[in-house]
This record gives structure tokens, sequence and C-alpha cells, in this order.
């Protein structure tokens, strides 16, 4: 049975660092949604990413965060992460 449900991470920002946090989480992998929110808990931006599409997609999306970075001085980040799959059960077969 896979669990499909993904799993969050909040982090806060200040302006200054939003560029630096943003390229470390995307360039970790399996992001499936970046939200930022400003300090009141606006959501500014919301980016639907998928796994196969995060490495071609990492200067664009990078270009609009630094834009965003230029706007906002204290806020958070919303990471939605594909949920972790289980290692499948190995089964031994005995051998005659």
């Amino acid at each position: 049975m896979t669990d499909s449900n993904p799993r969050s991470e909040e982090f806060q920002f200040s302006g200054d660092t939003l560029l630096a946090k943003m390229k470390e989480i995307l360039h970790e992998g399996n992001v499936r949604r970046v939200v930022i929110k400003n300090e009141d808990g606006r959501v500014l931006l919301d980016l639907p990413l998928t796994i196969g599409v995060v490495g071609t997609l990492v200067a664009p999306v990078l270009a609009v965060i630094g834009a965003f970075a230029t706007l906002v001085v204290r806020g958070s980040i919303v990471i939605e992460r594909e949920a972790e799959t289980p290692p499948a059960p190995t089964t031994s077969t005995p051998t005659v």
C-alpha cells in the first residue's frame, strides 16, 4: 500500500535569505509545490512542480523567486514534498 499524501515543511526567511534557501530546497529534489507567504500569512506565490520538470525549471523559478525576494522582507516558505514510500518487502524463495 502506498501513501500518496504529501508531507509539508515550513521555513521562515528574511528577504536576503529567500533565494539561497529556495536554491537549496529545489536542489534537494522531490518537491511537489512551493508556497511563499508574507509575514501576515498571505500567499504571494504558489508554484506547483513535478519531479521530472524541476531540473529544467530551476532557472526560471529562481528568477521569479529572486524578484519576490526584493519585495518581501519576512515570510515563510511552505514546501510540499512527495511522500516517502517504504521499501518493498523482500521475499526469499527457497532453493531446492
